[in-house]
């Protein structure tokens, strides 16, 4: 899908490219910020409004700058907010949750701008030091995508999509987006789906096309994107079902096992831990990690893997 900006964007690049860059000509301007010279004249008159004194000089030499003198009030923050920004621009970075690698640099480039220079070498040496183990993103999702889902589940609108499914077979259906998430290193929109009458998750990665309708609806109360999620991938079906449980209690088994790979629930003797999978080897080497011990219920073939696993073990010691 093609990019598109909104004018407030194109009237704060234009005011940073004026802070930075003095006096620049009105082609150069236009160039820049991929606009025609009726805009760039539209978007100085908007920040001459916002109260920013702008000067032109006509002729060959001539070009726009902002008053000299002029400063625009400072965005401060103190060092605890500069970290945490400086945390969060490092996880959307390695995590790839957006195509937006060059606006996160250049967020970054201004925040160490406006900060105060004990800050700012503060945070430089941070940045050099701290390192995030996180899941990144398999496809960063679609700006203008995530904006039109954004879009409708705030304003409960109903989207028209054509949809790419798992076995690669495409289907147009109308869609009540109750929330997005990002789960298990893809991005996700849940909602009631008018196609199969029932909820449904789609990966953004396999839409091809979305519009807003002129159609509104109500979001079933407390309901959880992320809860849906965890039931709904865990529990796709696979080659094996598995059923085990876990000797100990909700707290730990959650702290030790992915959402995307387990559906949870209490029982008498601890918790019991359902899955669906394609690949006892490596469930096998998951349970083997677990520091509690756990009862395999079924499948007799997930025992046999985790004693050749222990076999293993032992022949290598």
């Amino acid at each position: 899908m093609p990019q598109s900006y909104h004018p407030t964007t194109r009237v704060l690049a234009l005011l940073e490219l004026l802070q930075n860059h003095g006096q620049v000509s009105g082609g150069d301007l236009a160039q820049m910020l991929d606009i025609d010279r009726r805009s760039l004249r539209r978007y100085i008159v908007t920040l001459e409004e916002m109260g920013i004194p702008i000067m032109t000089l006509r002729g060959r030499h001539g070009g726009y700058s902002i008053m000299p003198g002029f400063k625009l009030p400072p965005m401060m923050f103190n060092e605890e907010e500069g970290f945490a920004i400086s945390i969060a621009l490092s996880a959307a970075r390695q995590m790839k949750l957006l195509d937006v690698a060059s606006s996160i640099e250049s967020a970054r480039a201004k925040l160490q701008r406006i900060l105060p220079e004990q800050i700012r070498q503060r945070l430089a040496t941070s940045d050099a030091a701290v390192e995030l183990n996180l899941q990144s993103a398999t496809t960063p999702a679609n700006r203008e995508v995530l904006a039109r889902l954004s879009h409708a589940v705030v304003h409960k609108q109903s989207i028209h999509v054509r949809y790419r499914g798992a076995n690669e077979v495409e289907s147009e259906r109308s869609v009540d987006v109750y929330g997005l998430a990002f789960h298990a290193a893809f991005w996700y929109f849940v909602g009631f789906c008018h196609l199969r009458r029932d909820i449904r998750s789609f990966r953004l990665d396999r839409l091809l096309h979305i519009e807003l309708l002129n159609r509104h609806f109500d979001t079933p109360a407390n309901f959880s994107v992320l809860s849906y999620l965890r039931s709904a991938v865990a529990t796709i079906p696979r080659t094996y079902s598995v059923e085990v449980l876990l000797k100990t209690d909700m707290n730990s088994a959650r702290k030790h096992l992915s959402d995307a790979i387990a559906v949870l629930e209490y029982a008498a003797e601890g918790v019991l831990l359902y899955n669906q999978s394609d690949d006892l080897s490596w469930f096998a080497r998951q349970l083997a990690s677990l520091p509690f011990d756990f009862e395999i219920r079924k499948p007799a073939q997930l025992q046999e893997e985790i004693r050749k696993l222990a076999n293993h073990l032992l022949t290598c010691c």
